[in-house]
């Protein structure tokens, strides 16, 4: 796919299908990483200010050592992504050095923070059904384990609009590997190439989309972006065919729905 895909016009459908991200697309989980880094700063740093807290959201978002993707390469697993982040982290900000011992009742507060902040971004619901309204079919792709985010998913009141999940743990890999965008739209039963895979990441989503044969399309959010773009790395982006949004409320326009 070379070129860029043009928007469609009424009666003229681009896709029969849509993928999604799950994180930071249809879940507002910077929301709830922001609760469990505060709860976990305060229990093992102490008294902790908001800027402080958002510096280490900051940082555990970037994971500039790339932990959590060397975790969706299959190169690690879960569990040692994410001790050696939570080293990391109290390195920067004064925590004390995790033993496995120790790590196990930080992650067991961590992740308890975290679930308990899983709460759906305002246009999801909505989003999701304007796309099953219009006639497509709707599955979730994501770089987490699937048993994991299908509990995301319930607690967020999103399972039922979503006919498939491929989590990273269905092939051993994760975005970008192009398997795994194939082997979503086979188990949603569309060709990639009608098919749209929308997520809040313009490289490891969005490009890695069309890479595989998809439309992408990229969630920007108004906000931080967790990681940098550049205009350079965007327009690049939409030349080699990626759609743009700020809302999942556009996806039907952008689609021609």
């Amino acid at each position: 796919m070379t070129g860029a895909r043009p928007a469609g016009t009424a009666g003229e459908r681009l896709v029969d299908g849509v993928l999604l991200d799950i994180d930071d697309t249809l879940v507002d989980t910077r929301a709830a990483f922001r609760a469990a880094i505060a709860d976990t700063l305060a229990a093992y740093v102490g008294d902790v200010d908001d800027a402080t807290v958002d510096a280490a959201l900051a940082a555990w978002r970037a994971d500039v050592n790339g932990h959590y993707r060397a975790y969706t390469r299959g190169e690690v697993d879960h569990r040692t992504q994410r001790m050696a982040r939570a080293n990391e982290l109290h390195a920067a900000f004064g925590g004390p050095v995790l033993d496995d011992v120790a790590y196990d009742a930080w992650d067991a507060r961590f992740d308890a923070a975290f679930r308990a902040g899983w709460v759906a971004h305002e246009d999801a619901v909505a989003g999701l059904r304007a796309l099953l309204d219009a006639g497509v079919v709707v599955g979730a792709l994501t770089n987490a384990a699937s048993a994991y985010q299908t509990d995301k998913l319930v607690r967020a009141g999103l399972d039922a609009h979503l006919r498939v999940l491929v989590g990273v743990d269905t092939l051993g890999v994760g975005k970008p590997d192009a398997r795994v965008f194939v082997e979503a739209c086979r188990r949603l039963g569309t060709d990639p190439a009608r098919t749209a895979y929308v997520g809040d990441e313009l490289d490891v989503d969005a490009r890695a989309a069309v890479a595989a044969g998809l439309v992408g399309v990229w969630l920007d959010r108004p906000g931080v972006r967790r990681v940098p773009v550049s205009d350079e790395d965007l327009a690049a982006a939409r030349a080699a065919g990626v759609h743009v949004v700020t809302s999942l409320a556009a996806l039907p326009g952008v689609l021609g729905l």
